[in-house]
């Protein structure tokens, strides 16, 4: 589908974009790539990674530009959507701001794609817009309803909008495990609560779960990725074994578990081998059979949450993990 293509990746500068983009162009050989962000010293950055490839393009801009993104989008077929505004505490003190880039932007984004006659958006979600209790996590369940409801609002045109959501970010920038490799030399790692759990997916299988959207999506859905679990005493221990772990409490707005299928949606999700589908129920699209192709639909009142889950992480397969990628570990 994305052979010889032009896509677009708004916030391409971030953690995702720095693997989307080098998977992409070796799997799918696309026409071109353009990288939307509004940081030049990160595209300048990013830009020495793939000199001499003439397939990528960048292009500064904010997803709150309206105009910006209308110029951005003439001629592209297929874009992913991973700009926001994302650290739970930031969003918590700047309200505004982050109401204006991933409300506002998503906005911004369905109208320009209509308008502009792209084929396909994949915005990117997270767990924290299962049952918000943050700031973030409440635009972002926004910005899912805006990409849900786009596939209506479009009307006579072709655009169509899918989500893919997923939790923590294995070694992302800003992440757990760079932010314990980062410390633990000081011999002592704070652990909000020995309880709390997080789903871990790789920035590998965020990539496939996108590529998989974009082949399967018929407009609406929502994708949840099946991925292990680990709790956070173990994953600092297999960080830093031989630091001494200190309870600091929770921070504002964050969970002690991660969910990313509450039991309201449980009415309307179908499971696959390797991931939940979250159907539309607006337009009974929740009952249409090209939407739910194989899917076996779940059982009424199922969460998937990070302290339920079936599958979970052995400290054998995290340290595996972080010797392999050791050396990209929070530089993206």
């Amino acid at each position: 589908m994305l052979q010889g293509k032009t896509i677009l990746v708004t916030g391409g500068t971030g953690s995702f974009g720095h693997k989307f983009i080098p998977m992409t162009l070796e799997k799918y050989n696309p026409k071109k790539i353009i990288v939307f962000s509004r940081d030049e010293m990160k595209q300048w950055e990013m830009a020495k990674l793939f000199q001499g490839d003439d397939r990528l393009r960048f292009f500064i801009g904010d997803v709150r530009d309206r105009d910006r993104l209308y110029r951005a989008l003439d001629g592209v077929d297929y874009v992913v959507h991973a700009a926001a505004t994302k650290i739970v505490p930031t969003a918590e003190y700047n309200p505004f701001e982050c109401v204006k880039t991933n409300i506002h932007g998503a906005m911004n984004l369905i109208d320009a794609a209509i308008d502009k006659g792209v084929k396909g958006v994949v915005a990117l979600s997270t767990d924290k817009a299962s049952s918000p209790i943050n700031l973030y996590g409440a635009t972002k369940l926004a910005s899912d309803k805006l990409f849900v409801a786009g596939n209506s609002y479009s009307g006579g045109h072709e655009t169509r909008f899918s989500v893919v959501r997923y939790g923590n970010v294995m070694g992302s920038r800003g992440s757990v495990i760079p932010f314990f490799m980062s410390i633990r030399d000081r011999g002592v790692l704070p652990i909000t609560d020995p309880r709390m759990t997080r789903f871990m997916i790789s920035l590998e299988q965020g990539v496939e779960l996108v590529w998989h959207a974009f082949e399967d999506m018929e407009g609406g859905e929502i994708y949840v990725k099946k991925i292990p679990s680990m709790n956070v005493t173990d994953l600092a221990r297999v960080v830093a074994p031989d630091a001494k772990q200190e309870v600091v409490g929770i921070r504002p707005g964050e969970k002690l578990h991660e969910q990313m299928i509450g039991a309201e949606d449980a009415y309307y999700t179908y499971e696959y081998p390797e991931h939940y589908k979250i159907l539309p129920v607006i337009n009974n699209w929740d009952q249409d059979v090209n939407r739910i192709k194989d899917g076996k639909k779940v059982e009424e009142g199922f969460i998937y949450s990070s302290d339920n889950n079936t599958e979970w992480m052995a400290d054998e397969e995290l340290k595996a993990w972080i010797d392999t990628h050791y050396s990209e570990i929070g530089k993206i």
